[in-house]
């Protein structure tokens, strides 16, 4: 008796990486014990696990997405809320389709720590190539980048940070064969004697599909260095917001290009 194999559709994945330092990684929930720091597993219901929405893990195998998403990345210290899940989550509705977080970012690490070469940055494009790698319908949607506060402590540092930012940008343009990729970076909302001078150099970088995101005014925690939990759910609806607005074509607005 023969019987017909019904194909179902594979689901179309659009995949984002996130990258950058602490505030990316997140720290949101973050508390002092007696045993150290350690997050206080609050979840925020924009934050909640959703079918749709994957992340990479460190083995580069895709699971349910949970916070923290960094936690097996980010392993050097406490890894609490970021923004990419309430980005994901934002996001999901309007896309309709599943969306794929590739994390990345780790705590404490200036800009010329992603330079092309060092362990950071090639991990990273790694991850990012392994993300969609065998698969015809996953596409690579853009780099969602917030770092630079451990630039604000020096001079020297800031002074390059535009033009090592703006290579940095090329870089993985090139090594990722994705000339376009649209790059959504945060402006600092903390940092030490020198974060004007990288919030001006972040917000003057002028480069095709590149956008900035202020974050400035958004709740710390006591550190005064890291989002609370709730900022960084305002972060993360601010980047979908941002992306939707500069960077996603509908299914109905691709039908009318063609």
């Amino acid at each position: 008796m023969e019987t017909n194999t019904v194909r179902l559709p594979k689901p179309k994945r659009q995949v984002f990486v996130l990258s950058g330092q602490s505030n990316m990684s997140g720290r949101g929930g973050i508390v002092r014990g007696a045993n150290g720091k350690y997050w206080d597993g609050v979840v925020p219901p924009e934050c909640g696990p959703h079918p749709s929405i994957l992340r990479l893990a460190a083995n580069l195998k895709w699971e349910p997405a949970n916070e923290p998403l960094h936690v097996d990345i980010d392993t050097a210290k406490a890894c609490g809320v970021g923004p990419g899940m309430a980005f994901a989550n934002a996001l999901r509705p309007r896309v309709d389709e599943e969306v794929g977080l590739v994390p990345c970012a780790v705590g404490g690490t200036a800009l010329k720590e992603w330079a092309r070469g060092e362990e950071l940055y090639e991990n990273m494009v790694k991850r990012a190539k392994e993300s969609v790698k065998g698969h015809e319908n996953f596409e690579m949607k853009a780099l969602l980048w917030f770092q630079g506060e451990s630039d604000t402590e020096n001079e020297e540092d800031d002074a390059v940070y535009k033009v090592n930012m703006e290579t940095f940008i090329h870089n993985v343009r090139q090594d990722l064969n994705l000339p376009s990729l649209p790059i959504i970076q945060v402006a600092l909302a903390s940092g030490f004697k020198y974060i004007e001078k990288v919030r001006e150099a972040q917000k003057e970088i002028d480069l095709p599909n590149v956008i900035c995101v202020d974050a400035k005014g958004l709740q710390l925690n006591d550190d005064n260095i890291h989002l609370s939990t709730e900022s960084q759910v305002q972060l993360g609806r601010m980047l979908a917001e941002a992306y939707l607005a500069h960077f996603h074509v509908s299914p109905v607005q691709n039908q009318l290009q063609l």
